[in-house]
């Protein structure tokens, strides 16, 4: 299993990593300003993601790679409905985000606007998909990523790689919107399942249990 898609996602996963930290964070407000931090930087993460990931399937598709399967008919055309119904529910589930706001644009518009920044916080989302997982936007990813029709070693080790860093990236996602949200977020996680739809078993409250 050839090692250049491994170190392209390890360099993507580290840079993407501590660009979402909090020191890193406020290193770049106390070096462009607090104002125009919180105008640019989610503008800027989201466009230094993309350029940083380029380099992944590059290497997946320079590395010299051997077949391990291939998914026969008619498996194929489940393999490929599955991946087409889970990029339109990613798309419906972040359409129920604020689009503008998670590509960085209307903060860069608030402050082009000279509107007060930052802007308020977001609405929690725990409708639609987001009351299926808590994490939609991943589950559909990884039903997008692992169901093609031809595996070679050099894909698997990506898919392996990145199906770690999302469920890393769930859980300091999950730290952030506890911190943001506190207990409305706490509840909603104790009542919505992680990345997997497992149903939950209904807990009783305790005042439901008194005579």
């Amino acid at each position: 299993m050839t090692a250049l898609p491994l170190l392209a996602m390890l360099f993507f996963a580290v840079i993407h990593s501590l660009m979402a930290t909090m020191g890193f964070k406020n290193r770049i407000a106390a070096l462009v300003g607090r104002r125009v931090y919180e105008g640019f930087y989610r503008l800027f993460y989201n466009v230094v993601s993309v350029i940083i990931f380029l380099p992944v399937p590059l290497a997946i598709i320079l590395s010299p790679s051997t077949i391990l399967w291939h998914i026969p008919a008619p498996w194929v055309f489940l393999g490929a409905l599955v991946q087409v119904a889970s990029i339109i529910a990613l798309l419906a589930a972040l359409l129920q985000t604020d689009v503008l706001r998670f590509a960085g644009i209307r903060q860069a518009l608030a402050y082009l606007n000279g509107e007060p920044l930052p802007l308020p916080p977001e609405k929690l989302q725990t409708s639609g998909m987001y009351a299926l997982v808590r994490h939609p936007l991943y589950l559909f990813g990884l039903f997008i990523l692992w169901p093609v029709p031809v595996m070679s070693d050099t894909y698997l080790s990506f898919a392996a790689a990145a199906t770690l860093y999302l469920f890393i990236g769930s859980r300091l996602e999950e730290r952030r919107l506890l911190a943001e949200h506190g207990a409305s977020y706490h509840a909603y996680r104790e009542r919505v399942p992680w990345m997997l739809p497992w149903p939950r078993p209904v807990t009783p409250r305790a005042n439901e249990n008194m005579p």
